[in-house]
């Protein structure tokens, strides 16, 4: 057995009808790595919420691989705004925040019929309740240590991951 380059790998490109929103998302290796990670699970474009955010290659590349050249993405300053956007697309709205109505990611079901787009949420705080309150359905990723938060990129990859072997 040996190790493949990138050259070498087997996988085949895919786009799926995902779309990730990142609420509020500022901390410049998390945005990098966002993009990455987008990029590995063939999101179809990454929204990106909020006033602060910045979008700067030299602080991002080392995370993002250069995949922030390669995701189609904007910045929607207002969370209102891109609300309204992401309602306008008819697509199957989901929060990936513990929640008091939230079910396990494993036991989440996702069609093909609609879009889906996926909400991350701040560093911080998660997702904002306008989010909340627009969301179709809330998925969490069960943990079994002590802890109940994890990083929010590990998160979205665990999520896309997910979502993108039920839909693919």
């Amino acid at each position: 057995m040996s190790q493949l380059t990138h050259n070498e790998s087997i996988f085949s490109k895919k786009t799926f009808p995902v779309t990730l929103v990142c609420d509020n998302i500022v901390f410049q290796p998390n945005i990098g790595s966002m993009f990455r990670i987008a990029e590995a699970f063939g999101v179809s474009e990454i929204i990106f919420v909020g006033e602060e955010i910045a979008l700067t290659p030299r602080k991002i590349n080392r995370t993002s691989r250069s995949t922030h050249n390669m995701v189609k993405h904007q910045i929607i300053e207002k969370t209102e705004d891109a609300i309204n956007l992401i309602k306008q697309t008819d697509s199957h709205i989901v929060a990936l925040e513990i929640t008091d109505k939230s079910i396990p990611l494993t036991k989440a079901q996702f069609s093909t019929d609609k879009p889906i787009v996926l909400i991350a949420g701040s560093e911080i705080s998660g997702i904002s309740e306008s989010f909340l309150n627009v969301a179709h359905q809330a998925v969490h990723i069960e943990m079994f240590g002590d802890n109940s938060s994890m990083n929010v990129v590990q998160a979205v990859g665990i999520a896309l991951y997910d979502i993108t072997s039920k839909i693919g």
